[in-house]
């Protein structure tokens, strides 16, 4: 395509590997570069890709490959000063959530945005997904206050579950998951939080001191909705309801039905965590004897794309946002409060209190 961007992707573990792919088959990006501090690792999917060029860090990328963008897809602890030394050299960025691992980082980061001019996408992939988008969409009809019930507990072993402990080097599942379902539940309500609670427990010995493997929050609305999300990781997580995505309001309720993994072992495979397939849609109105007025709807959901497309909606997006100068404040702005939510929640199983958020 006349006029593609350049883009350099940095990181090239799951997440970074499939958003390579996906900007390597857009013509509206010319993929220009791979990072990755483990050569093995950058190598085989520079292999796979058709021979990109291969750099060790994301300065010698920059003044290798000089690109227009660049997509940050490292551990969470990393995208800020990755994202902040990107803007500096002029790029745009992409990067994976949650946006940094601090309010004042995140706040950092979208100071740098609006300094530099430059765009910068969160990786907030549930937004692209048209299942989800019916969801809220559905969920919004169902009057206030909503009760939002979601988890995503996931059993991991061998290479996932090496990924799982990777992460909570410096981040809790609640804190990396939960981001996406606290910024669901906005969606939702479209009301302000105002005070989080939090509960968690140390399930495994092969983690950081002082680090937790399962948590679950609570958030309160100005509304008056409430909402719940849970997530543990590692090899002693329950298969069982590890995929809840539920919504009750005053004038029924509206569920996601097919869990991922239903009758087999997936809740680790990432591939499986944006599924939707059918929402059931129940309405409380009851008639003059008591009965229910409308029965249950099963809403089929045709357009379910794989995580592979998801990627490359979220990067056509991105590539929209440069070309047609979108006003991106709105997107930073629900970026940094999911984050201010989930490292709320953070503190309350650290300290045992409800924290105030306003």
């Amino acid at each position: 395509m006349e006029n593609a961007l350049t883009v350099v992707v940095v990181g090239c573990g799951n997440m970074g590997s499939e958003h390579a792919r996906a900007y390597r088959a857009d013509p509206g990006f010319n993929l220009v570069g791979l990072v990755d501090r483990v050569p093995e690792v950058r190598r085989r999917l520079a292999a796979d890709l058709g021979a990109v060029p291969e750099y060790d860090d994301l300065g010698t990328a920059l003044a290798g490959a000089a690109p227009d963008c660049v997509a940050i897809c490292t551990y969470p602890d990393t995208h800020a000063a990755l994202t902040l030394q990107a803007f500096e050299a002029g790029c745009h960025v992409f990067v994976e959530k949650p946006i940094a691992a601090t309010v004042a980082e995140a706040e950092a980061v979208v100071g740098a945005a609006r300094r530099t001019g430059r765009k910068l996408v969160v990786g907030y992939i549930l937004r692209h997904h048209p299942s989800w988008l019916k969801f809220i969409e559905l969920a919004r009809t169902l009057g206030k206050p909503l009760v939002m019930r979601m988890n995503l507990n996931q059993q991991s072993a061998g290479s996932a579950w090496a990924t799982h402990k990777s992460l909570m080097q410096s981040m809790s599942p609640i804190v990396d998951c939960g981001v996406h379902y606290v910024d669901v539940m906005c969606q939702m309500t479209g009301s302000t939080p105002v005070r989080v609670s939090a509960i968690g427990a140390r399930l495994t010995e092969d983690i950081p001191p002082g680090m937790y493997s399962y948590g679950q929050l609570q958030v309160v609305f100005a509304d008056g909705s409430v909402g719940w999300y849970e997530a543990g990781w590692g090899p002693m997580m329950s298969e069982t309801a590890f995929f809840v995505k539920d919504v009750v309001g005053p004038l029924g309720s509206v569920s996601i039905t097919s869990a991922p993994g239903s009758g087999g072992k997936a809740s680790a495979d990432t591939s499986s965590h944006t599924k939707a397939e059918s929402l059931l849609l129940h309405h409380a109105g009851l008639d003059r004897h008591g009965a229910f007025e409308r029965k249950d709807e099963i809403v089929e959901l045709a357009d379910e794309p794989d995580h592979l497309e998801l990627c490359a909606r979220e990067q056509r997006y991105f590539r929209r946002a440069i070309i047609d100068d979108l006003d991106l404040a709105p997107h930073l702005a629900d970026a940094v409060n999911s984050l201010r939510i989930v490292l709320a929640a953070d503190e309350s199983v650290r300290t045992g209190r409800t924290v105030e958020l306003r």
